[in-house]
């Protein structure tokens, strides 16, 4: 009897992806006739955002769309770094993502986040504002309806934010975007926001910003210590 399976090596960036029972470099798959390259990726676990080149013979690179043959030997590797998309990256995090959204935010990257939208209303607006759908969910980023997404690595919103940004190498522009609503901060004077400001704020800080989106007065206050490092450690990881 002749081979009737085709072998995929999974790169070890991909491996944390398959099920722990099946955590190794070589997969074998059952073409089958019909079934794509893409699918067969998808079925062990890995969603295809997360793949990049997919190689047949050590050689010919073939798209996801590929019908693999008894035999074949594939290559599948991750997305290249950072990934290439064909204007400035803006983004959509799920609902589970709500820390790495201020972060974004604090650095001036375009970051749409609402705390209670369900998977389809995310696909959606993903789609309306050509937005980079971020999540952990690997159903939603199986979503055939998806233009774009990506799986956000790491438990800690810090490992989260360098995983992005190292990904994506948005440009950074600290202070220029609300962390509540990702409105654009204009600056104002202290006369123009004093009414909204506590008796101590105005004594202690002349300089000020106002959100043009929800009105959201900032200044450098007590916490901006620990927002600084934010800023400081994330444009170290951009360099």
């Amino acid at each position: 009897m002749g081979v009737v399976t085709a072998r995929l090596r999974i790169a070890s960036e991909l491996r944390m992806f398959l099920p722990v029972s099946r955590r190794r470099e070589w997969q074998e798959v059952a073409p089958d006739g019909t079934s794509t390259l893409g699918h067969h990726v998808e079925s062990i676990g890995i969603p295809l955002t997360e793949v990049g080149p997919m190689i047949v013979a050590g050689d010919r690179g073939v798209p996801p769309s590929y019908q693999p043959a008894p035999g074949d030997v594939v290559e599948v590797h991750p997305v290249p770094r950072p990934q290439q998309l064909p204007e400035e990256p803006r983004f959509l995090l799920d609902v589970h993502l709500g820390t790495l959204a201020r972060r974004l935010r604090l650095l001036g990257i375009d970051t749409a986040y609402h705390n209670d939208m369900d998977d389809p209303a995310l696909v959606v607006q993903a789609n309306e504002e050509r937005r980079v759908l971020l999540t952990q969910d690997r159903g939603l980023l199986r979503r055939r309806a998806l233009w774009l997404g990506a799986y956000v690595r790491g438990s800690r919103p810090a490992d989260q934010l360098r995983d992005l940004l190292e990904r994506f190498a948005p440009p950074l522009r600290p202070w220029t975007r609300c962390t509540a609503c990702n409105g654009e901060l204009e600056q104002v004077t202290k006369v123009e926001v004093e009414p909204l400001l506590a008796a101590g704020t105005r004594r202690s800080y002349d300089a000020y910003g106002r959100c043009g989106g929800c009105g959201q007065v900032y200044w450098h206050g007590a916490h901006s210590g620990h927002l600084e490092e934010i800023v400081r450690t994330a444009r170290a990881w951009a360099s």
